[in-house]
């Protein structure tokens, strides 16, 4: 048995906790930012906000309490990029040797382009504190997840015995996880993947078709390739789960959060209200659309449906020129 402590009360964080705690065996405690937060979620017996109809076990605890986080052996963040840094400063005083630390977060900093575990092992080391920190992705849909439906996802650490840990701790007959030692791979795939999937909602909300979404995630998944490898990562693992398979999923399913926001703007509508329908759950990709060029400019790599991105997010650019200026690119080798 361990005892588990999942930071973030979004869809995702929620969805890991039932797993977890369908799991058997584990205590899990599900921790807000807000105690109030925690009070309501709680109360109702479900996440009423992000993630409703999903009763939650008498057995997984809900907190607001930032000490809970120190009874922890594991501990993962589920916490939104734009929020991680001050999120783990705050619970830094609770955080203790012997711990384990999981990123569930898909993004990269936005004014430093740091991964999600160098961004904790960064505002850890103010403190000299060093853990074992990795890193869990792969196409995971937080609605089927907790809906118990089978999947399949990779867990990086670069100690072998810290992943073989958390597959056994994490695995159960609905969930399946693979390990790796590249970080940089998983968490790179995981976090570029959002930007790809806003330009097949995009595309969808144009009215494209078929070959245009196969070109983009196919084009996509290069030059996620090309950066992810640049920056340390193995080429092989963007073929993998926490690459082309999350990138399938994210670019086709329609519970992708990225992907809608992308089929809004294909439709004509402006960035702010479609993230303010949202309701206060969040489109990484919109923040990491940014951070990907920031770290594409930093290693000389190509990546122009992310420049398109870019363009359409933060200087309005019609969708429809931004589609034709990729189409009329000069001809490349395909290697």
């Amino acid at each position: 048995m361990s005892r588990i402590v999942v930071l973030g009360s979004g869809a995702w964080g929620t969805a890991i906790a039932l797993s977890l705690s369908r799991h058997g065996g584990h205590q899990v405690t599900l921790w807000s930012h807000r105690a109030d937060e925690a009070q309501a979620i709680a109360a109702a017996g479900e996440n009423r906000l992000f993630l409703p109809g999903f009763s939650l076990p008498p057995e997984l605890v809900v907190t607001g309490d930032d000490a809970e986080v120190a009874t922890a052996e594991i501990v993962v963040s589920v916490v939104p990029s734009e929020f991680l840094r001050p999120t783990i400063a705050r619970l830094r005083p609770h955080l203790h040797t012997g711990q384990i630390l999981v990123s569930a977060t898909k993004g990269v900093e936005r004014k430093t382009y740091l991964r999600m575990t160098q961004v904790i092992a960064e505002t850890l080391s103010e403190a000299g504190l060093a853990l074992p920190i990795g890193a869990f992705s792969g196409p995971s849909f937080a609605q089927e997840v907790a809906q118990g439906q089978p999947t399949a996802v990779t867990v990086a650490f670069t100690r072998r015995s810290v992943s073989t840990r958390i597959q056994h701790d994490f695995s159960s007959e609905s969930l399946r996880l693979y390990t790796t030692s590249d970080i940089v791979g998983v968490e790179l795939g995981g976090a570029l993947k959002n930007v790809i999937a806003i330009a097949a909602g995009v595309a969808a909300g144009m009215g494209l078709g078929y070959n245009s979404a196969a070109a983009l995630i196919t084009r996509g998944i290069a030059e996620i390739t090309r950066l992810a490898v640049a920056c340390g990562g193995r080429r092989e693992t963007l073929a993998g789960l926490a690459g082309a398979g999350d990138l399938v999923l994210t670019c086709t399913g329609s519970l992708s959060r990225n992907r809608t926001v992308g089929k809004a703007l294909g439709e004509g509508r402006k960035l702010p209200e479609i993230l303010a329908s949202l309701g206060g759950k969040v489109a990484e990709g919109v923040l990491t659309t940014e951070a990907a060029l920031g770290l594409a400019r930093q290693y000389e790599i190509e990546m122009p449906i992310t420049e398109q991105m870019g363009l359409i997010l933060n200087e309005d650019k019609d969708p429809r020129q931004a589609i034709h200026d990729l189409m009329l690119r000069p001809g490349k080798d395909e290697a």
